[in-house]
């Protein structure tokens, strides 16, 4: 019998090896499966983060682009109000006779006075006058032709009469240059 029992009890002891050996097998294989999860969550996890913060860095890029275009061209819809304003007072200037002038010569010079000023605020915040000349060539980017008409000793194209000034807002056109355009064939 004592024989019996160590052979049974050789056996169990078999057997719980086996056993011990097929569940360290197993947690092997759950700890190897556990690893390739936690790995994969990590680099998706890295990669939501790379992301956010690509994203984060757009954003940033874009409200910096944002406050320079509304710092550089948000006055753009008061500065297209205020030409008309300009224009008027130019045609004003050139309008008076000297008859005119010497009679109201401080009204005169007030009107000049306010005309400057109105050109130093222009210039101070980037608005530049385009102030094509008759016999310039037309260019479709600064200027607008309000007719076309045959003029001797003319090119087609070339400019021959100027109706207002146009002005560029920093590096945009805020108004092209209104012009008469000669129509001759060349």
């Amino acid at each position: 019998m004592a024989a019996e029992k160590r052979e049974d009890e050789m056996f169990l002891d078999d057997l719980a090896e086996v056993e011990q050996e097929e569940i360290d097998a197993q947690l092997d294989d759950e700890g190897a499966i556990a690893m390739e999860e936690l790995i994969a969550e990590r680099d998706a996890l890295k990669d939501k983060w790379m992301r956010a913060l690509a994203d984060a860095e757009n954003s940033r890029k874009r409200s910096e682009r944002d406050r320079r275009e509304a710092e550089n061209y948000g006055g753009s819809k008061l500065a297209r109000d205020l030409l008309p304003v300009y224009d008027n007072l130019k045609r004003g200037l050139e309008s008076a006779t000297d008859d005119q002038k010497e009679v109201s010569a401080a009204l005169i010079e007030g009107v000049e006075l306010t005309m400057r000023e109105l050109i130093n605020v222009f210039k101070k915040h980037g608005i530049e006058p385009i102030t094509p000349e008759v016999g310039d060539r037309f260019n479709p980017q600064d200027h607008e032709a309000m007719f076309e008409a045959p003029v001797p000793n003319t090119k087609a194209g070339d400019i021959i009469q100027v109706m207002a000034e146009g002005f560029m807002l920093h590096d945009r056109l805020l108004r092209p240059a209104q012009v008469g355009v000669s129509s001759n064939p060349g």
